[in-house]
């Protein structure tokens, strides 16, 4: 029998269904609620996206036929495969003692390494070549952060490499030097800036002998970790880029010899498709940018990008879940395409990591390499509908920003006027609020907060300050988190001398809705610490005011239905006679005045905003004062 003809299309007998169909029977399924409304995502830099997307919606995309390698990158640099450097950070306040921990680390499947320097240091060749003794500088990638005179960094790198005899085209590496990004971060120049760039149009002549060594990086990590958006970050970032082009090249200098000297450091949040997205985007529009100062070839547009693990989503109640959060960054990183990672440990944020916290970030790239192979295939994203459109629907955006930005004078003076930092606190401060009415979850911490977990030691309290000076020019990196763990920390404090403060269930009536909402009132008070005493149920208003009096708790919740509460909270109210703060779970809107007359005043609800709500019970409660005194 012919081959052909035993050929049989797979569900050729299901007809194909339009888009309009499928919008339809979300309609219709949606019951009148509204498919834009409770579907379409509004993000927070005002673009909207749909819940999916199918084939139809690629045809109008502009890069979809583009192959990986090929300009403008939004599939990859690479051709080949997807590999990356696995980076690991060491402090060097020992010379010896980070020389012997970076051999240690090389030998556990590290292939880069991060020297930051402690500020008593500075470049020298005794320095680097005592530090890298036993480090091939041709088998892994060396980077180097000093606080000062860093420059020398680029000299003592090719010295030292022609005195080894290694090969120049295979080394591999950087050094952090960012006078743009000091500037976000002091809104004013340290250093006269005309002297800054000269020195830096010095560096990357110094260098070139070494074409794969970096001597300008992007510090896109600045705005992310000070509450941006992914689309402010990458806007911003493109942005500064772009400035040092145009210095660099009123120097004299091509934009050949300048753009591949450039690395762009990204923060990766825990938005999954989104931070896939952005990195494709990056390459995208960063290479059309070199595009513009006349490159000899399209190789020179290539983005080289190193991602690091969020500080801002971090926490330090319930820390293991960091380890989660940078599980699903690293991923978004590399199935974005970066060139190298770092995964920072999960405690990093509020104590010196050790040697199992260091090993658990480590061996997260390494089980994503070697056991899940994602250094195998380039860009997987490709052909996803969802993430090639988030790709293109953040390019816009961004190009949006990155034109404003422009016509504010460009990256500088955008920086001086303080319309970058305006527009990243504003975003900041609306991520906040999110945090505060648990419309952006931290687990952990607005959410399901473990209510065995007490912070019994005492910590630095700048670990919970996210107040942001009106002295300062510049961006302060903050983490979300820090407003509900000052809090929380606040109650730990005073339970080491006050019995903690305990909140009753008064549950009572319909059995689904009195569940519901002692389970909702748990969680709203646990994110504060306190202690939650949990009822099944109370058949009489006397029987759950004697169970109550027995807990001799701070807080009785009332939880049951709308209806009941009508009768149920004025009988609770009468007993209870102040002598606790009575809560009611809920926002029963039909009786809520009338409640409110009878001296009924607190409600918690999923309008409520939490954070100011929990502030307010400790007030009440008195737990400020009490720790002063």
């Amino acid at each position: 029998m012919n081959q052909e003809k035993t050929k049989k299309k797979l569900f050729k007998e299901f007809p194909p269904v339009t888009t309009e169909e499928w919008e339809k029977v979300i309609e219709r399924d949606l019951k009148g609620a509204g498919y834009e409304r409770k579907l379409v995502w509004k993000t927070i830099d005002g673009f909207r996206a749909k819940p999916y997307y199918r084939k139809g919606d690629l045809k109008s995309l502009p890069y979809v036929s583009i192959l990986p390698g090929e300009f403008p990158f939004v599939r990859s640099n690479k051709k080949n495969a997807n590999d990356w450097f696995v980076r690991q950070d060491i402090f060097v306040g020992d010379v010896k003692e980070a020389n012997k921990k970076a051999l240690e680390i090389l030998m556990k499947g590290v292939t880069s390494l991060g020297f930051v320097f402690d500020e008593k240091f500075e470049p020298s060749v005794k320095l680097i070549e005592d530090l890298t003794e036993n480090i091939f500088a041709d088998a892994v990638e060396l980077n180097f952060e000093f606080q000062k005179n860093a420059h020398k960094v680029v000299g003592v790198v090719d010295e030292l490499a022609k005195k080894y005899n290694r090969d120049l085209d295979k080394i591999y590496g950087s050094v952090d030097i960012d006078p743009l990004g000091e500037l976000v971060q002091n809104g004013e120049f340290l250093y006269p800036p005309n002297s800054v760039f000269d020195l830096i149009k010095v560096m990357i002549e110094e260098a070139k002998h070494l074409p794969h060594f970096k001597v300008l990086t992007v510090n896109g990590k600045y705005f992310h970790n000070s509450g941006s958006s992914i689309v402010e970050e990458l806007a911003f970032s493109l942005a500064q880029g772009a400035n040092y082009l145009t210095q660099l090249t009123e120097r004299g200098l091509s934009v050949d010899k300048i753009a591949p000297r450039i690395k762009f450091q990204f923060a990766t949040g825990s938005n999954y498709f989104m931070e896939i997205a952005k990195l494709r985007a990056a390459r995208w529009l960063w290479a059309h940018i070199v595009k513009a100062y006349g490159p000899s070839g399209n190789s020179i547009a290539a983005m080289n990008i190193h991602c690091t693990t969020s500080d801002w989503n971090k926490t330090i109640y319930d820390p293991f879940v960091n380890m989660l959060r940078t599980t699903t960054e690293s991923m978004s990183s590399i199935l974005g395409g970066t060139d190298s990672l770092t995964v920072k440990a999960y405690n990093s944020v509020f104590e010196k990591e050790d040697a199992f916290s260091e090993r658990i970030a480590r061996n997260q790239q390494l089980v994503l390499k070697e056991e899940s192979y994602l250094d195998k295939v380039i860009d997987p994203a490709a052909g996803s509908y969802y993430i090639e459109n988030l790709t293109n629907l953040i390019a816009e955006e961004v190009w949006k920003r990155f034109i404003e930005v422009q016509e504010k004078g460009g990256f500088t003076e955008a920086v001086l006027s303080g319309f970058i930092q305006e527009k990243v606190n504003e975003t900041a401060k609306a991520r906040d609020m999110a945090i505060a009415m648990k419309k952006e979850i931290l687990l952990g911490t607005n959410q399901y907060a473990n209510p065995t977990e007490f912070i019994d030691k005492e910590m630095g309290e700048q670990l919970f300050d996210n107040g942001k000076p009106s002295s300062s020019k510049g961006l302060k990196p903050y983490r979300g988190a820090m407003a509900f763990e000052s809090l929380r920390y606040q109650t730990d404090k005073f339970a080491k001398v006050k019995p903690r403060p305990k909140v009753f269930m008064m549950t009572m009536g319909h059995p689904a809705m009195r569940k519901a909402r002692a389970q909702f009132a748990a969680n709203f008070f646990g994110c504060a610490g306190y202690e939650i005493i949990n009822n099944n149920g109370f058949g009489s208003v006397e029987d759950a005011i004697k169970a109550f009096e027995k807990a001799k708790a701070d807080i009785a919740v009332i939880c049951s239905s709308d209806e009941e509460y009508k009768q149920l909270a004025p009988e609770f109210q009468k007993r209870l006679n102040n002598k606790a703060i009575l809560v009611i779970a809920g926002f029963p809107k039909e009786i809520i005045e009338d409640l409110k007359a009878q001296g009924i005043k607190h409600f918690i609800h999923v309008k409520s905003n939490v954070l100011e709500t929990l502030k307010k019970f400790q007030g009440i409660l008195g737990l400020k004062n009490k720790l002063k005194t």
